[in-house]
């Protein structure tokens, strides 16, 4: 299976070292389509495959192509590669927001699986949420969701408007974690602790309650109930955390996130 990666950016540079680092990948099989020279030469440097600047050079030459641009890169990169594309590639997109129909619309391309990543794939640790047109087969939906799992956990789901909420979710969902923990950070920093200190406590308690969480078959609200005890410390908290509807905003935040995310599927940049 030959692979073309186009666009070395963030996200391109990140499956292409993943799918190398798996060994699921040979790198005389990865290519990467980059149109910056400069960018190009250092995705070169990394050996990361093959890296071109032309598609002529590349894209007739692969099985899948992962479109690993911005969104708003699109108009010119369908123009590009529009009359090159192949009916018997399959597409994987990890653009935001641009759907199955206008992918296949510009690229006359049947088999289409659209995927949203999100920044922990970076250190393999990533949550990506795909979805697939009927023409893409099981064997072929299986070998894109391996590729996918070099960077992390997956999860199929049925409807593509489910890429949606998982934009709100887990797309940004590491910024809700952050925004979280700097309140935190600050809260202790006012308490006496130096910033560095802070920064440990906070990101060892998050990292020690995820892996907890992981490791049992407690749901959520159970653990919160085995550290809640009655009249103390963490009770008085989340009893004020709840007068202030915390809860309630952080969901009307995804909620947020949702709306917009709709909003830029529908081409409202504004």
């Amino acid at each position: 299976m030959r692979i073309l990666i186009i666009g070395g950016g963030n996200m391109g540079s990140v499956y292409a070292e993943s799918f190398l680092k798996s060994h699921i990948v040979e790198p005389s099989k990865l290519m990467i389509l980059e149109k910056s020279p400069q960018k190009a030469e250092a995705l070169r440097e990394r050996k990361l495959g093959s890296v071109f600047l032309r598609p002529e050079e590349c894209l007739p030459h692969s099985d899948l192509v992962v479109l690993a641009v911005k969104p708003q890169d699109t108009g010119e990169l369908f123009r590009q590669i529009g009359d090159m594309t192949d009916t018997s590639q399959v597409v994987l997109s990890i653009m935001a927001g641009v759907k199955m129909r206008t992918i296949a619309d510009a690229l006359k391309v049947d088999k289409i699986v659209r995927a949203m990543p999100n920044l922990p794939a970076k250190v393999g640790r990533g949550m990506t949420v795909f979805t697939a047109a009927e023409a893409v087969t099981r064997i072929e939906l299986a070998m894109v969701q391996n590729l996918i799992n070099t960077t992390g956990k997956s999860l199929y789901v049925q409807e593509e408007s489910m890429l949606d909420a998982a934009t709100a979710i887990s797309g940004s969902g590491p910024a809700y974690v952050w925004y979280f923990m700097d309140a935190l950070v600050e809260a202790a920093q006012n308490m006496g602790f130096n910033k560095s200190e802070a920064e440990l406590l906070v990101s060892q308690t998050f990292l020690g309650a995820i892996q907890l969480y992981q490791a049992s078959d407690l749901d959520l609200t159970e653990w919160i109930q085995r550290v809640c005890s009655r009249g103390g410390t963490t009770e008085a908290a989340l009893a004020d955390m709840d007068a202030h509807r915390v809860r309630a905003l952080l969901c009307s935040g995804a909620d947020a996130a949702l709306k917009r995310a709709k909003e830029l599927g529908d081409g409202k940049a504004s």
